[in-house]
């Protein structure tokens, strides 16, 4: 049984989106374990433009993949991403704005607060 894992706020992690469904374990939420290599902990909101970045670093997230049970994203849909590929789209100056009551806190690791708080659509 997976253990609840907590927000950026130290709150149970909200459901990042089931349709499509997302997350490392496929359960809609961004939650993580040891064998997460990729960290797919940020809860954002897609753009064309981060889709177009994805894809010109090698990671082609719009086309489905129904082999792996994956639909393809579209702008406006909400992905749990890797927390390394958010922080090179901030660098480069596409990353899609972010869910940080579904962002799992271990992207603190990768990502500083402040700037993911200036990312937020749900920061009150």
């Amino acid at each position: 049984m997976k253990m609840k894992q907590i927000n950026i706020f130290d709150e149970v992690i909200e459901e990042c989106c089931s349709n499509p469904i997302t997350g490392y374990f496929r359960d809609g939420f961004c939650h993580t374990d040891e064998l997460d290599r990729g960290l797919h902990v940020v809860c954002a909101q897609i753009t064309d433009e981060f889709l177009d970045f994805s894809k010109s670093r090698g990671n082609d997230l719009s086309t489905p993949r129904p082999e792996f049970n994956f639909p393809g994203l579209k702008e406006g849909d909400s992905w749990c991403l890797c927390a390394e590929r958010w922080k090179e789209a901030y660098e480069c100056g596409f990353a899609p704005k972010i869910y940080l009551k579904r962002t799992n806190k271990k992207a603190l690791k990768v990502i500083d607060l402040n700037i993911l708080k200036k990312y937020s659509i749900d920061l009150e």
